[in-house]
């Protein structure tokens, strides 16, 4: 599999903390190559953005096996198999670290560890303290051993992000699970040929309960659907299986004669591509909702009512008074009581006022 989503760092730390069955096959492949290639040394070298590491190793002791040396960086400019025959005589190496000292390396082959994707995580090498040369069927097994490397390292990785992947699917589904399962509205996801693909428990208990049927996934949706709400559904489901959101709200009468007010939503359902799979169906049992709404209506208009008639019954004494006033007021009012006469005008005529509002209001 290859590493298309992984960069060459990553993939080289991952490489660094393989599992110890992976790491003894790796130190039985540099032992062969090694072997095969006559040579007393061996090694596998990886090299991330700063560093080498040198793992892995056949015939000599690494005093560091972090390093800066550049027989790999040479190795992995060419896909050819790079071949040092005497380092002491090549102005590339000469100089270097393990030349000069130990493990005094003359002789050098190395493979490149390129991925099938392009990343170039090091080299399978091998050294030797006298100079020499690989034959053609050595270099060729150094090539083929470089190339089973790399498959154990992408089957390692293929698998971590197997697992990795499986892990993910599994906390998404018990998340999904979750809020699918502590909702107290009914939930279907409906495929195209109206079968059931998927339900939560409140859906299923109550189709136990009204139905006396045992919901089930495939089950087609014609096998419970309430009659008096078939046409409608279908309607729906059609909007929704086209991309549209609908909703409706619908009262039922069950079996055992309980009717309840439901408000239903139907929702496309969508795949990883973004293609419509499918209908969501969710649907919410409304009674105590709506039966409470028509309390309160009830309740308004009786007190509209109330209010009407009391208003009346209020105003006929409120116009007599309005009445004996306007009588007084026609005759010639006595200086002790005009004021009070005035006074009484002023507030019969807004009650008057207050009256006529309420009447208003409830009518």
């Amino acid at each position: 599999m290859p590493l298309y989503n992984l960069d060459r760092a990553a993939t080289v730390s991952r490489f660094l903390t393989l599992e110890v069955d992976r790491r003894n096959e790796l130190q039985q492949i540099v032992d062969l190559a090694a072997e095969v290639c006559g040579t007393r040394m061996a090694l596998i070298t990886l090299l991330d953005e700063q560093m080498q590491y040198m793992q892995f190793v056949a015939g000599f002791q690494l005093q560091d096996p972090v390093t800066d040396h550049d027989f790999c960086h040479h190795t992995i400019q060419s896909d050819a198999i790079l071949e040092v025959t005497d380092a002491r005589q090549d102005k590339r190496f000469y100089d270097n670290p393990l030349v000069v000292g130990e493990p005094h390396v003359r002789f050098y082959a190395g493979a490149a560890l390129a991925t099938r994707d392009g990343y170039v995580l090091g080299c399978l090498s091998v050294l030797d303290s006298e100079p020499g040369h690989l034959s053609g069927n050595q270099r060729k097994m150094l090539q083929a051993l470089s190339g089973q490397i790399i498959q154990i390292i992408e089957f390692d990785l293929s698998i971590s992000l197997l697992k990795d992947q499986v892990e993910q699917l599994q906390v998404s589904e018990i998340k999904l699970n979750s809020f699918f399962e502590s909702t107290v509205s009914c939930h279907l996801l409906i495929g195209k040929e109206l079968e059931v693909l998927a339900y939560n428990r409140m859906v299923a208990g109550f189709i136990d309960e009204y139905l006396q049927m045992q919901l089930r996934e495939k089950m087609a949706i014609s096998e419970f659907l309430h009659d008096d709400y078939k046409a409608d559904f279908i309607l729906n489901y059609n909007a929704a299986i086209q991309g549209q959101t609908v909703t409706s709200e619908k009262e039922l009468t069950y079996q055992n004669g309980r009717r309840i007010y439901w408000y239903m939503n139907f929702e496309p359902a969508f795949g990883r591509d973004r293609e419509i799979i499918g209908v969501s169906f969710n649907a919410t049992d409304i009674t105590e909702r709506i039966h409470q709404g028509q309390l309160v209506l009830k309740q308004n208009q009786a007190l509209r009512k109330i209010a009407y008639v009391q208003s009346h019954e209020l105003r006929r004494p409120v116009s007599s008074i309005l009445g004996i006033v306007e009588l007084i007021k026609s005759e010639v009012i006595p200086t002790s009581i005009k004021e009070e006469i005035t006074m009484l005008d002023q507030a019969a005529k807004e009650l008057d006022v207050k009256i006529r509002e309420v009447i208003s209001f409830t009518a």
